[in-house]
């Protein structure tokens, strides 16, 4: 399903929950409507699921408009994240209401579920009841019995938020494989930047009731739109005058900032720099151990910086003295924002220090 939206908007009382939204999806896409809490999501996907509706705005599902249709005729699945299963239901049973709602004959009925059943890897657990399940199984049966109507939109509101990490993690690798599978046009609200960089075509990055940019998840990290987004996706630390860092004064003015993303930053000792007039002296505060690699916090003037550091590297230690080499920096104001490499990179005629 090709889904259209215009101009949404939706207050409850005085709170202005969605600021004039519009945005297309593509047929078969699956999107992460990715924020922080209260900040719309949900209600963006209550109002496509015709829970909610709009004060204005317009959405169309393969070009006809759906603002005056129930959720019921909007041909829509829904995933709670509390699963929200009929507790004195089997799993057939449960996988099978939407099927008996819409009255469909019993060998339908039964087909259906025995090819969701294998879909979702729940064979054999046809007969038991919600309590007698797994967190992970309950999703999968709440999967399911989303997706047995046969939708041609899936809803699906932090559908891992109740799981523990483990599994969660595996969940996120069979929803992409399902997705794909099954071809559904799909969107999910989740404010783990993870989960939506590893599950998304797409997503969506929500604030304030407002779209803040819309891009696959390279896009989204490499190309921040806007300081929230390069602030809100991945770890970064901010530098409030841009100017003070070296190889940036010429870029940045009065009032601009420097955000500055761990891989944007090399650390080390002199002779692993050649263009040493391109760095700062630094001196190690803290070394974290994160398993693949070591992650730094090293101190240059009155700025902390964090970056990463390789194993296969000499290993630094708290209060060593280091060279420190930014290589770019997504630097803002209140007019715009840019990205801008390190000028002193690319000098001809570096001075050796």
């Amino acid at each position: 399903m090709h889904v259209e939206v215009r101009g949404l908007n939706k207050h409850f009382g005085n709170f202005h929950a969605v600021k004039d939204v519009s945005f297309d999806i593509q047929t078969g896409h699956l999107i992460g409507l990715l924020g922080p809490s209260g900040g719309g999501k949900t209600s963006i996907l209550r109002i496509l699921a015709g829970l909610e509706q709009p004060d204005a705005g317009e959405i169309r599902f393969h070009g006809k408009r759906v603002n005056e249709l129930t959720p019921q005729e909007r041909g829509i699945g829904f995933v709670f994240q509390n699963y929200a299963l009929f507790k004195h239901m089997s799993v057939y049973d449960n996988i099978a209401f939407g099927l008996k709602v819409k009255k469909s004959s019993k060998a339908r009925i039964k087909e259906r579920v025995t090819e969701l059943v294998e879909l979702t890897g729940l064979k054999g657990f046809e007969h038991r009841y919600p309590h007698q399940l797994s967190g992970g199984q309950r999703q999968r049966v709440a999967f399911a019995r989303a997706l047995a109507p046969e939708p041609q939109l899936l809803l699906l509101d932090e559908p891992f938020a109740a799981i523990d990490a483990k599994i969660r993690q595996e969940l996120r690798t069979w929803l992409r494989e399902l997705i794909e599978r099954v071809g559904i046009t799909s969107i999910f609200v989740t404010h783990d930047q993870d989960e939506a960089i590893e599950v998304a075509d797409e997503i969506m990055v929500i604030n304030q009731g407002r779209l803040e940019q819309k891009g696959t998840p390279w896009d989204i990290y490499k190309k921040p739109g806007t300081p929230f987004v390069a602030s809100f996706i991945g770890e970064s630390t901010v530098i409030e005058q841009a100017a003070s860092l070296r190889g940036f004064e010429e870029a940045a003015g009065v009032g601009t900032r420097a955000l500055i993303r761990p891989e944007y930053i090399d650390v080390g000792p002199s002779e692993e720099f050649a263009l040493l007039s391109a760095t700062e002296e630094g001196i190690v505060k803290h070394l974290h151990f994160r398993g693949s690699e070591w992650m730094v916090e090293v101190q240059v003037g009155d700025q902390r910086l964090m970056t990463y550091r390789s194993l296969e590297k000499s290993t630094l230690e708290p209060g060593q003295q280091v060279r420190v080499l930014v290589h770019r920096a997504y630097l803002y104001n209140e007019e715009s924002s840019w990205m801008v490499e390190n000028r002193l990179k690319e000098d001809p005629m570096p001075i050796i220090i």
